[in-house]
């Protein structure tokens, strides 16, 4: 989910307020040799410059956590936290719309299509669920109590209140919501269904996938076929847990690799991104038990994946045994 080391983004109680839809992003000071705050950044986050820093400085946009502006010659201190706006030059629009499904005091559930990331993160700001909603519903207390992949279309819940913030997000820690997935890839007449998938996954070589290793198992899909069309199937996945790349790695490693994945099995170079071919993942259902009145709660989304206009013309992958 993440590309290369932004800081993160929210971490402690920012001494900047939300502008345009845009929290402060947050940045801790290790012990170190930097001579300056200057020097830092510019070696931390090489990318945006030494002269963008120093701009950032002079408007007074980076300040420290008592929000005192941090002057250009200010010398180094370790252990202080620093808070700054990020900012893009330039960042085109993804041309498709979240779906607001349900909005409450306490939570927001929204339809997000393929694409569009949930949080900011490297070439991504002002493009993502959670700064087009801030601006569209005027809360900056929002926050993602889950996150989708980029490239995952469906169901993703926001907290609006930090007071009942814990309680929902106990329910994903503690297994409680109950999530449902579909996906398209290839059809494989030797394999049993329904099965499950239990698997340790960890890092790989590249640090944009994940791969299954060995050692007892730490991830556990359901898999089931809704229906099948010549090479091509349908299947409906409930992860148990929550790993990143879960749903993905489990379906290559059965020789099922979702279609258009732009990840597994190979890994799509970056900038290539295709609008016509969507990944086939959906996250298209959540249930629980809402922690506050009791009462069982289940969103759908809107989205479906149609395997009769799902792009079929491309050849299935050769098979590979589980």
């Amino acid at each position: 989910m993440g590309l290369g080391v932004p800081p993160r983004i929210g971490a402690g109680h920012s001494v900047l307020p939300t502008r345009d839809g845009v929290g402060a992003s947050c940045v801790a000071l290790p012990e170190g040799p930097w001579v300056s705050m200057l020097e830092f950044l510019a070696q931390r986050f090489p990318r945006q410059g030494r002269s963008l820093w120093a701009r950032r400085m002079q408007d007074g946009e980076v300040v420290d956590e008592h929000g005192q502006p941090v002057a250009v010659d200010r010398p180094y201190q370790a252990r202080l936290r620093l808070y700054y706006y990020r900012s893009l030059e330039a960042e085109p629009r993804i041309p498709f719309d979240e779906v607001v499904l349900h909005q409450d005091a306490h939570l927001v559930v929204v339809d997000k299509p393929h694409f569009l990331p949930v949080v900011p993160s490297g070439p991504y700001l002002q493009e993502t669920v959670l700064v087009r909603l801030k601006q569209k519903l005027g809360i900056d207390a929002l926050v993602p109590l889950h996150r989708i992949d980029r490239d995952t279309a469906g169901l993703v819940l926001f907290s609006v209140q930090p007071q009942s913030r814990g309680v929902y997000s106990a329910l994903f820690r503690e297994h409680h919501m109950r999530k449902t997935y579909e996906a398209i890839a290839p059809w494989r007449d030797d394999l049993t269904l329904p099965l499950t998938r239990a698997s340790r996954i960890g890092e790989s070589a590249h640090f944009m996938q994940q791969c299954e290793v060995q050692g007892p198992p730490n991830t556990r899909t359901h898999l089931r076929l809704l229906e099948r069309a010549g090479e091509w199937a349908r299947y409906e996945l409930e992860p148990v847990t929550g790993h990143r790349h879960q749903l993905r790695v489990h379906m290559n490693a059965l020789g099922l690799p979702i279609l258009h994945d732009g990840i597994y099995p190979k890994l799509t170079p970056e900038g290539h991104t295709d609008y016509a071919r969507p990944l086939q993942l959906l996250a298209r259902s959540i249930r629980f038990t809402d922690p506050l009145t009791g009462r069982p709660c289940s969103f759908e989304s809107q989205r479906r994946l149609d395997l009769s206009r799902a792009g079929l013309s491309v050849r299935a992958p050769d098979r590979s045994p589980p």
